[in-house]
């Protein structure tokens, strides 16, 4: 499989990094610039009306031109061809909850120009996920995706279609399903791909596949990144944001330690952790973790095991006489009574204290750390308020969509978000919501203050994220989604255009 612009500490060695030329284009003004002598009062006013009405116009097709379409006429003018400027690059994330498509228009004339993203000109979501279809059929999970791929098609240019490079990558819902199962759907996906679409499948079936944790979080890393400007080339390095990814069944934590005060590298010990990346001729040194098991989902159904485990027992007779085995529930509403399973009933307490001490319980903080500091679960991590105490923070994924149907803010701090879950739990944020639309979306998922309180306790003591610290809650940027499809489709696009100076 051709290398993608990203490599492990303990992978290939560095690539040469290629100093990028900033391309300036002549100011329009140049073309009005005249050197002549006026005597004449009345010729010189002529002159002065005559450049302000030419300053008009330009002034307003600065406006309304974009810096593309100036982009663009140069590369006519210079004989570069619109269509060897224009590139496109598909990824279908293959989730645990459902399948998404991102088709994503970029602008890059040769390969040494840096890759400037045009537009996201198709998002597209279906549901169920492929491991919904572990026990149908391979091909049904495969055929599932046509309506992704087929508005594809509709997008992308036909005379660019076969140039496109496509790549589906699954996360951590065929991570949990198994080597056997997962590899029959994907090699099904990749045959339908093979013989009904016309886009281009660079690495073959191995561009089909379960994507490694590793490269989830650091992708996504570059997502939000490369969307600030924080991976510009520009003289002066830019701190850059640390991301938090909660999926279904995994959350990911990826951030650049502080620079040194000399400007060097910062150190981190050798594990699996340390992720050396060139981006755009810049070393980065990067720290990642990916907790496959503590996504949203998974955390569901571990903390609703835990609170079945713990509740106490009962003699024979009682269990006989029950057609459902109840349990207190501290996680979900007071005197809700859910038939969770068949033979499973929750009743609702409404507690948040006993909520934090089970979620805190499965979340494993008081895990054996074989290489200290750790964060939880016994994974090594540098603390976020010694060793990242400069760059922005940045939160995802579920964390957006839990949170914005109550109205947080987009930005806030940890103890605003404690605030909110010990509300949710005791029901008193649920009485003063007065929109119908809210009510009975609270209603009818009862695990709203379950959610809350597993997120808060992962950001505050999972990864410690110190309580004064400016947290951001971002579904998109500039239009764009967050997580790590924009990531992973640079260095798609990346790993397409070295493959044809190869050919």
């Amino acid at each position: 499989m051709p290398k993608l612009p990203i490599e492990s500490q303990e992978g290939t060695s560095k690539q040469s990094s290629k100093k990028r030329r900033m391309r300036r284009l002549r100011s329009p003004y140049t073309l009005f610039q005249r050197r002549g002598k006026g005597k004449s009062g009345q010729k010189n006013a002529g002159l002065r009306i005559g450049f302000a009405v030419v300053g008009c116009i330009i002034g307003l097709i600065a406006y309304i031109v974009t810096p593309l379409q100036i982009q663009t006429a140069y590369d006519r003018l210079t004989g570069r061809t619109v269509p060897d400027c224009f590139k496109y690059a598909i990824m279908i994330d293959a989730g645990s909850a459902g399948s998404r498509i991102h088709v994503y228009q970029f602008h890059q004339c040769i390969r040494s120009d840096p890759i400037r993203l045009h537009n996201e000109t198709l998002f597209a979501q279906t549901i169920p996920g492929l491991s919904a279809y572990a026990d149908v059929s391979p091909q049904k999970a495969a055929e599932s995706l046509d309506i992704l791929l087929d508005q594809a098609v509709s997008v992308v240019p036909k005379s660019l279609q076969a140039k496109t490079p496509l790549s589906v990558k699954a996360t951590a819902g065929l991570r949990l399903l198994g080597n056997t199962k997962s590899e029959e759907i994907l090699e099904a996906v990749w045959r339908r791909l093979e013989t009904t679409y016309p886009f281009r499948i660079l690495g073959g079936s191995e561009d089909v596949a379960i994507m490694d944790g590793r490269d989830e979080g650091v992708y996504a890393w570059i997502t939000v990144n490369f969307l600030l400007g924080n991976l510009d080339n520009g003289k002066e390095r830019r701190p850059t944001a640390a991301v938090f990814d909660l999926g279904g069944g995994s959350t990911q934590i990826v951030f650049e330690p502080d620079y040194l005060p000399n400007g060097s590298l910062p150190v981190l010990t050798a594990g699996d952790h340390k992720y050396s990346l060139n981006y755009n001729g810049r070393d980065h040194m990067l720290y990642q973790h990916s907790y496959l098991g503590y996504g949203l989902m998974e955390m569901r159904k571990r903390i609703h095991d835990s609170v079945m485990n713990s509740s106490p027992k009962k003699d024979k007779e009682e269990e006989e006489e029950e057609e459902e085995k109840s349990h207190d529930h501290p996680c979900l509403p007071r005197d809700l009574e859910w038939s969770f399973r068949d033979t499973v009933r929750f009743i609702g307490q409404g507690s948040y204290d006993s909520c934090e001490n089970t979620v805190k319980s499965v979340i494993n903080k008081e895990a054996e750390c074989p290489e200290m500091p750790c964060s939880f679960d016994g994974v090594h991590q540098p603390p976020l308020g010694e060793t990242f105490k400069h760059g922005p923070i940045y939160i995802f994924s579920y964390f957006f969509d839990r949170t914005q149907p109550l109205g947080f803010p987009l930005e806030f701090r940890l103890p605003e978000l404690g605030r909110l879950t010990k509300q949710v739990c005791s029901g008193a944020f649920f009485e003063n919501v007065t929109d119908v639309e809210l009510r009975e979306e609270m209603q009818g998922r009862p695990e709203w203050c379950l959610d809350l309180t597993y997120m808060y306790n992962l950001l505050a003591h999972g990864y410690e994220i110190p309580d004064d610290r400016v947290i951001n809650i971002a579904k998109k940027i500039d239009g764009v989604e967050t997580g790590w499809c924009l990531g992973a489709a640079i260095a798609l696009l990346d790993d397409a255009s070295l493959h044809d100076e190869t050919l």
